[in-house]
């Protein structure tokens, strides 16, 4: 049976605090008008919320019609810890499950429950994304990565359902080799696309630019096909 997706007739925009693995954590819901995908983004670091990058590739996004959902995978406590002992940023089967909780709440939640769901992390951020969604199975319709940390989520891939997009940056040596062994694991539709002459952060100028616009095209081709 074919499931009916309601789009929302006006543009939601408001701080939600969201209940996920037993604790609360901040997050910045933006649903334009008519959206009928949402995508969750899954970061390693703590504010990344506020932070200028995913901010830019959430905002590309929006402007092709995506909603999105940038949440700290981290509390402020957690935060200052990990800032020490960097205990929590390479844990990826961690932050899959505060992503878990995360995507539990959007899929009741009255704002977000009628949209389909997609992912897009980077780093550790990107291989808990592969993890979440390989345990969430179809509630999840297609994930992308930036600079993932694969090999912390091999176990994974052979279970990922959705279409998958891998991105890294050529001079990104070891994250290049991590992908590419990667995506040999993954099942399903995959692609690998590696950026010429970018670093692992896509720092340098239109990098950054020109994944937020690969990214958001495969997440509409695949996750808002009403949208093609």
């Amino acid at each position: 049976m074919k499931t009916t997706y309601t789009p929302p007739e006006q543009e939601i925009s408001k701080c939600v605090r969201i209940p996920a693995d037993n604790v609360y954590l901040l997050g910045d819901l933006q649903v334009p008008e008519m959206a009928t995908a949402l995508v969750i983004f899954a970061f390693d670091y703590g504010r990344s919320m506020n932070h200028p990058r995913p901010r830019h590739i959430a905002r590309v996004m929006r402007d092709r019609g995506l909603a999105t959902l940038l949440c700290d995978l981290l509390t402020e406590d957690e935060e200052a810890k990990d800032e020490v002992s960097e205990k929590y940023r390479h844990d990826a089967e961690f932050l899959a499950r505060r992503l878990i909780g995360i995507t539990q709440w959007a899929l009741s939640n009255p704002d977000t429950r009628q949209l389909r769901l997609a992912y897009f992390g980077a780093s550790a951020g990107g291989a808990a994304a592969l993890i979440a969604a390989a345990k969430m199975h179809k509630k999840i319709t297609a994930v992308v990565t930036r600079g993932c940390r694969a090999d912390l989520a091999k176990k994974s891939l052979p279970h990922m359902l959705c279409p998958t997009l891998l991105i890294v940056g050529e001079n990104d040596t070891v994250g290049v080799e991590l992908n590419r062994e990667g995506l040999a694991l993954l099942s399903g539709r995959k692609e690998l696309q590696v950026i010429p002459g970018a670093s692992h952060l896509f720092g340098e100028p239109g990098k950054l630019e020109l994944i937020s616009q690969i990214s958001a095209e495969w997440l509409r081709r695949f996750a808002d096909p009403d949208h093609r």
